[in-house]
């Protein structure tokens, strides 16, 4: 499915693709792999960012699912008479089906197939801009189609006889080209992991000069669709597309945010989460998601006016202690705040209401950044006698230096963190020792 659009005759742009989107709710399905009717609408949603439109909607409970249909021959026929009926021109599946039910039911319903991993895949391919992004989306795409090669190929192993039944002479077409393309496969994989290797190379040699510089790196992570660009651009003005649908940021932003006059910090955006998101993308999107690994802070951003925002919460949750980073300091940030309908907003120490549209709350979020990520640093002025000129330029190594002033003395005024204002205190202007809290 791709973004594109068809112009009728009244001028009208209508989506090129017209879905029927199912799902299978069963018992004996893992919780996370089951439809209900909040996965089946953010199917919707994903069909939409997809560029195509919902003609209609089937969920379906079942004691457990069909082998060969995944949903069984009566509810085949009636999505089949809807596909007809609609004009659609596919069925989408918010469960994840195997190659060879894919298979029956592109043969039984007549239009093409997918389950929510291939569309969410179709998405990332869309959306991603960057190098990087692109090819962490290629790998993903390549390890979710080598397991549904041997249903690809099944109609020339049958016509080839490689079961050993079929004419002498006949055997193994099929078995070749399928064990040729899962060779041709395993190298493009090989390929894109060594390039990602280069991209985790590069960050490592950024993220190594960051750390020499002190500066903080701060990630905003959240559920899909939560505001996280919105918030990016409302804090630091950068020119990220802020949409109203899924997926819409794929390759990590990152900007430089002044927190207050004394702190500056590298703040990140990153792709969203969402629910039955498909492994081979987490595992694919390492070397964007491995920042979250190296933050100082992480900015959880929560769409407040989603009723449903403590099960997302909750996937963002998962997912972040799946990449690590489950000890690395966590902000909440309810966003859309305006938009809130409950009787009390969420509150405490680690909690911070906004809207980063309006820009309501964004003054006390900087404040919880600064207080979170306080290393002791201090703006002063310094006096060094020139004697001491060395430790200016220790301070040029050690800390933010803002003006040099020679006159009786070297006058200096620098942002210095403990390390820095341990080496110079003699010489600032108003220093006093700070007391331990027993001395108080």
């Amino acid at each position: 499915m791709r973004e594109q659009t068809i112009t009728t005759a009244e001028g009208l742009q209508k989506p090129r693709d017209r879905a029927v989107i199912a799902g299978l709710s069963s018992p004996r399905l893992d919780a996370q792999d089951n439809a209900d009717e909040e996965t089946m609408s953010e199917l919707e949603a994903l069909v939409e960012t997809a560029g195509g439109e919902v003609a209609a909607s089937v969920l379906q409970n079942r004691a457990s699912p069909e082998p060969r249909t995944f949903i069984g021959e009566g509810k085949v026929a009636e999505i089949k008479e809807l596909v007809k009926n609609e004009e659609a021109t596919m069925v989408i599946f918010d469960n994840d089906l195997s190659p060879s039910q894919l298979r029956a039911l592109t043969e039984d319903l007549g239009v093409q197939v997918l389950d929510r991993s291939a569309l969410i895949l179709d998405i990332f391919a869309q959306r991603a801009r960057t190098k990087e992004g692109r090819l962490q989306v290629e790998l993903a795409q390549y390890q979710y189609l080598l397991p549904r090669l041997t249903g690809m190929w099944t109609h020339l192993e049958r016509q080839a006889g490689t079961s050993g039944k079929g004419p002498i002479g006949s055997k193994g077409p099929g078995e070749t080209q399928l064990e040729t393309d899962r060779r041709h496969i395993h190298r493009k994989i090989d390929k894109l992991k060594e390039e990602l290797e280069e991209v985790r190379r590069v960050r490592g040699t950024q993220r190594q000069r960051r750390m020499k510089n002190e500066i903080p790196v701060v990630a905003i992570v959240g559920y899909t669709n939560a505001g996280k660009s919105t918030l990016l651009n409302a804090l630091t003005g950068a020119d990220i597309p802020a949409n109203n649908r899924l997926f819409d940021t794929l390759d990590t932003t990152s900007r430089l945010l002044t927190v207050s006059e004394t702190m500056d910090v590298v703040i990140s955006d990153t792709v969203g989460f969402i629910r039955k998101l498909p492994h081979q993308l987490v595992d694919a999107f390492k070397a964007t998601l491995e920042e979250l690994e190296y933050a100082d802070l992480l900015l959880h951003v929560i769409d407040i006016s989603n009723p449903g925002w403590p099960d997302q919460a909750r996937v963002v949750d998962k997912l972040i202690a799946e990449l690590g980073a489950e000890r690395t300091p966590c902000l909440r940030v309810y966003n859309k705040s305006d938009l809130f309908w409950g009787d009390v907003r969420p509150h405490g120490e680690d909690e911070v209401n906004i809207s980063a549209k309006s820009g309501e709350g964004l003054p006390e979020l900087l404040r919880a950044i600064d207080r979170t990520l306080d290393r002791g640093t201090r703006r002063v002025a310094l006096h060094l006698p020139y004697d001491k000129g060395n430790l200016l330029d220790v301070l040029y190594r050690e800390a933010r230096v803002e003006s040099v002033e020679y006159a009786e003395t070297i006058d200096v005024t620098a942002v210095c963190n403990p390390k820095a204002i341990g080496l110079v205190k003699p010489y600032i202007e108003g220093w006093v020792e700070p007391k331990e809290f027993w001395e108080e």
